[in-house]
């Protein structure tokens, strides 16, 4: 039953994923100002993949457990959030918006951890690195936002 749990898990991050494809970066992303500590471009691929399975083994070790629907629950407030962001920041273009999902995100990433930690340690670490990545992509949301308050509106 593990396996088909991590395959549903897998499949909503795939479905997460897909918006960096309806939604790229382009030109405008490119125009913005940006600190010097942006990760390359190449980084984020190479990142979101291991995140994703990460997240997936996650879920699949609480998904049997008793007591996991407060878990569940914030799994699925946490990818709703992940894939809301790529649409708002780089299909709006909405830099503020952006950094307000990221903030959302980031507590939702937080509280899963929690709730998963307290059923399964295992689980709980495996979300360490997400929240990692989840607060540098705020700081760089944060930083662009300063760099860029022209566009920031």
């Amino acid at each position: 039953m593990f396996w088909v749990y991590f395959g549903v898990f897998l499949c909503a991050c795939a479905a997460a994923g897909t918006t960096g494809g309806m939604f790229p970066p382009g030109e405008w992303y490119r125009s913005l100002k940006k600190p010097s500590w942006t990760p390359p471009n190449w980084l984020f691929p190479v990142a979101w993949t291991t995140l994703y399975l990460c997240m997936s083994l996650a879920g699949a070790r609480v998904a049997g457990l008793d007591g996991s629907g407060l878990a569940l629950a914030l799994w699925a407030l946490q990818i709703a959030l992940n894939t809301l962001w790529t649409p708002i920041f780089f299909g709006l273009q909405n830099i503020k918006g952006g950094m307000a999902v990221l903030a959302g995100l980031w507590l939702s990433v937080f509280a899963c951890m929690i709730a998963m930690w307290s059923l399964d340690w295992v689980a709980g670490v495996l979300f360490l690195p997400y929240l990692a990545w989840v607060s540098t992509a705020g700081a760089l949301n944060w930083s662009v936002m300063q760099l860029n308050p022209e566009k920031a509106a």
